[in-house]
């Protein structure tokens, strides 16, 4: 059967018309300069349908063929002692680190430093912003979600979840942490494979998959949305949150999650190097998407609820407090057509603690040294992550 045409179908629907015109969409533009328009809506639509071939081929010849442990010890022994193209091992392993081994000569260290330096200095501003506007708002395209519904990503808890996206992004943004065999590398390498894992596993067990719909599960164009998200709108949501950005911090910081994107095996034409490039990438895909359903809402709720459930805060009141403190963030950031659609709780007083945070950090950003915020930012995200994993990673938790 022809494969039929994509189309920009949502183009005119209200949720595209308002996030584009007057919501975070118009924001965008604002902040980026960028011409929107779907005159290269072909060049990006085809990669709905295209996926990461060489990693979907190493999980066939390595994990298929193996129990998952021993397999994933395998993978870890190239990542961290490299693959030369005299090794015995599959064709398919080459190919891979043939690929992620060898420096693209766009590559620039210092820019990533300067990337790194940016997620590192905001803070806990980093993770509010991960958390109430990049996880929780992209849970309002409802195609893009399927893949987690289908894996039963709900039943694994958001916790865990969180704790995962956590230990991704804290690895990846440290100093030096993408060099080649460094614990970055490794990351990027594992997610990439955990993906085509996913990916050949949807197309395997579900047999209800709408591929003309949604495109293939885990495909290019989806991915580069998420690491647009890793990129464009959590800048967006720093600067929301009050926060100063310098321009060699902002062309780090699309560098890093560039090279990020390229190891993990997005296409480069569809790896933005600037906000401008971002905005026109990100408009041309939330045309294929429809807003929230169902279960866009119940991922929301699962992740709002994530902070009752957490073990980390001892007592209850802390974890309801919490969980209001996320909820006005949510609020703030996402804005009020979103949050209606993911039926976020509405609360009092919401404005209140993001609007004392921006004064804080515009106090803050001009009263205490930049190396200074990057050593205590570093130190408090560990901080977090620590107390995540040691939560995710106690037997008794479920």
């Amino acid at each position: 059967m022809e494969k039929q045409i994509l189309q920009p179908r949502f183009k005119d629907s209200q949720h595209f018309k308002d996030f584009w015109t007057t919501g975070n969409g118009k924001q965008l533009i604002d902040l980026s300069g960028a011409e929107v328009s779907f005159d290269h809506f072909e060049k990006f639509s085809k990669y709905f349908y295209h996926v990461d071939e060489i990693g979907d081929e190493v999980v066939r010849e390595v994990y298929f063929r193996k129990s998952y442990p021993e397999a994933s010890r395998e993978i870890e022994g190239y990542i961290r002692n490299g693959v030369s193209e005299n090794d015995d091992v599959p064709e398919s392993v080459k190919r891979l680190f043939n690929q992620t081994q060898t420096i693209p000569d766009w590559l620039d260290l210092n820019l990533i430093r300067s990337g790194a330096e940016l997620c590192m200095r905001c803070n806990l501003d980093s993770l509010i912003s991960l958390r109430d506007y990049c996880l929780i708002g992209g849970y309002d395209y409802a195609y893009l979600n399927k893949p987690l519904i289908v894996t039963e990503a709900l039943k694994k808890g958001a916790v865990k979840r969180l704790s995962e996206t956590l230990d991704f992004w804290v690895n990846v943004t440290r100093y030096d942490a993408l060099e080649v065999h460094k614990k970055g590398y490794e990351f990027a390498i594992k997610t990439r494979l955990i993906h085509s894992y996913a990916r050949l596993s949807i197309r395997k067990h579900y047999k209800n998959w709408d591929t003309e719909n949604w495109g293939e599960p885990i495909n290019s164009w989806d991915m580069m949305a998420t690491y647009i998200g890793f990129s464009l709108v959590f800048m967006h949501s720093l600067k929301k949150l009050g926060n100063t950005i310098s321009e060699e911090e902002e062309k780090g910081h699309f560098h890093l999650w560039k090279y990020v994107g390229y190891l993990l095996g997005i296409p480069e034409e569809l790896l933005p190097d600037n906000k401008k490039q971002a905005t026109e990438y990100f408009y041309l895909w939330t045309s294929v998407q429809p807003s929230s359903d169902k279960d866009s809402v119940l991922l929301a709720h699962s992740l709002l609820n994530e902070s009752l459930e957490n073990p980390i805060l001892k007592y209850e009141f802390q974890r309801k407090n919490l969980r209001y403190l996320h909820i006005c963030c949510t609020w703030y950031l996402l804005g009020y057509d979103v949050c209606k659609r993911l039926q976020i709780p509405d609360v009092p007083l919401k404005k209140g603690f993001p609007v004392t945070k921006k004064i804080i950090n515009t106090i803050y950003d001009s009263t205490v040294s930049r190396d200074a915020r990057i050593k205590k930012g570093n130190k408090d995200q560990m901080k977090v992550l620590t107390d995540y994993l040691r939560v995710t990673q106690n037997s008794n938790f479920h």
